[in-house]
């Protein structure tokens, strides 16, 4: 943990550097006399921001705690987006321009050499096994698993389940979790004994809900006991994304205040501040495929634009753009291939999509394929009839099949892409595809907005489950 701890210090460091490095490059050439200075000048800058920055660091836990990855990005982005912005209205207030151009490059460049820097660190210990931290999970049922599953898929964090234990008789010895076979041992009351022979100074608890009531004492004595302890209440189902946590002085009372970020006025307005400048962007940018593909569609014969009705928010209708990708009596061939094929009829109702579509053109193979197809929902976000991130847009049909999620659903508007598409689209059941649109919703944030999208990118490229 120590060699972690430096090893994270010194890449922040490293990264600063050599940010300020480029800076000072591009203020040697802006500067025509007292060179020496304006280089002095900016060192003593360089040096405060630098300690300011991993002193914020250090307070937030980022060379002591393991995070998930997402978090401590979006922490490391949040201190140095705010540091930076205060420093460049300071420098533009105070009218100093020699600084402007080398703090911009000098900022652009720690926002990619940090995080960078950091991976690299942990990538290497992690392939040297150095990261690796042994971890008891306290517990054997459904919440057990899903926080093992949660800190196996978070493998940068270092955290290497040893085995389950359980306080209550159990029959299964071992819990697959992905491909690894995790041994279960029952304890009983004899859970302290069984961690301190097993000598593991980090164990993970993660009872199911009333049991941790029912084991105060037993948190208690961990707590003095073992060097780390983290508790996983199981609140499955609740959106705790942003949760707001109180603590009540003198009292022994956690209070959860749970914030549905999509009903706040404020956030909704800054979402679609972030649609309406994206999408003119991406319009712009994709421009000269627009030209082409209409060209290309229209030589079969057919428009180049397709519209299909789908549920927005609030239930309301609208025509959802997409590229022509199928030939033009594209129904008549399906109504009589799901008469005559049941295997086609049985996939069609199951997922409302079919794998070996007859109807598809060859360039709307291509177009599906790699999702670009559904460019001209560019339109749609524009307009407001949907979100560059969302639930993914359905039918009416596809209504029911909600259940009691359809709420979640219509309360924001379906999006280009979401966490179905980024986790691998039509490879995944509906039902997941329904869990996913729900903790989009319930767990809604910007951050989550903007890694989405980065993720597509990769997704598209990829074009993992797209037919």
């Amino acid at each position: 943990m120590i060699k972690l701890k430096y090893a994270l210090l010194l890449s922040d460091l490293i990264g600063l550097l050599l940010s300020f490095s480029l800076g000072s490059y591009y203020l040697s050439f802006s500067l025509e006399g007292g060179s020496v200075k304006f280089i002095s000048q900016w060192s003593v800058l360089f040096c405060a921001v630098s300690v300011l920055i991993t002193f914020r660091f250090a307070f937030l836990g980022h060379y002591a705690k393991r995070q998930p990855v997402l978090d401590e990005l979006h922490q490391m982005y949040r201190v140095l987006l705010l540091l930076y912005s205060v420093l460049g209205v300071s420098l533009y207030l105070i009218h100093i321009p020699s600084y402007r151009i080398p703090f911009l490059v000098t900022a652009i460049c720690s926002l990619i050499s940090l995080p960078l820097g950091r991976l690299l660190i942990k990538s290497t210990l992690l392939k040297n096994q150095e990261l690796l931290l042994p971890t008891i999970i306290v517990g054997s049922g459904s919440n057990a698993i899903a926080a093992s599953k949660a800190l196996k898929g978070e493998s940068l964090m270092g955290f290497q389940i040893v085995e389950f234990i359980s306080i209550f008789p159990i029959e299964e010895k071992f819990i697959i979790i992905g491909d690894e076979k995790i041994p279960v041992v029952f304890v009983g009351n004899k859970v302290i004994e069984h961690i301190k022979k097993r000598d593991c100074n980090n164990v993970v608890v993660a009872l199911e809900l009333g049991q941790i009531n029912e084991n105060l004492e037993l948190l208690e004595v961990l707590n003095r006991e073992v060097r780390s302890v983290s508790v996983v209440p199981a609140l499955r189902g609740l959106p705790l994304l942003g949760m707001e946590v109180n603590h009540f002085f003198r009292h022994e009372l956690l209070f959860l205040r749970i914030r549905k970020n999509l009903s706040r006025p404020v956030l909704k307005m800054v979402k679609r501040v972030f649609d309406i400048f994206f999408s003119v962007l991406f319009l712009t940018m994709f421009s000269p495929l627009f030209v082409f593909f209409n060209w290309r569609i229209k030589k079969d014969g057919a428009s180049s634009f397709f519209s299909h009705t789908r549920i927005g928010q609030n239930g309301k209708e609208f025509p959802c753009y997409k590229f022509r990708t199928m030939v033009a009596d594209a129904d008549k061939i399906l109504e009589e291939l799901l008469r005559s094929d049941p295997k086609a009829k049985k996939e069609w109702e199951t997922d409302f999509k079919l794998k070996n579509d007859p109807r598809i053109t060859p360039i709307g193979h291509f177009l599906r394929k790699t999702s670009l197809d559904e460019l001209p929902q560019l339109f749609n976000v524009l307009k407001g009839d949907m979100s560059l991130v969302g639930p993914r847009p359905v039918v009416k049909d596809e209504l029911a099949r909600y259940g009691d999620d359809v709420h979640y659903y219509l309360q924001a508007k379906p999006g280009m892409t979401g966490l179905w598409q980024i986790s691998g689209r039509n490879d995944t059941t509906y039902a997941s595809r329904v869990y996913l649109d729900s903790w989009y919703v319930k767990n809604w944030s910007l951050w989550y907005d903007i890694v989405i999208l980065i993720k597509t990118v990769n997704v598209v490229f990829c074009r993992n489950g797209a037919y």
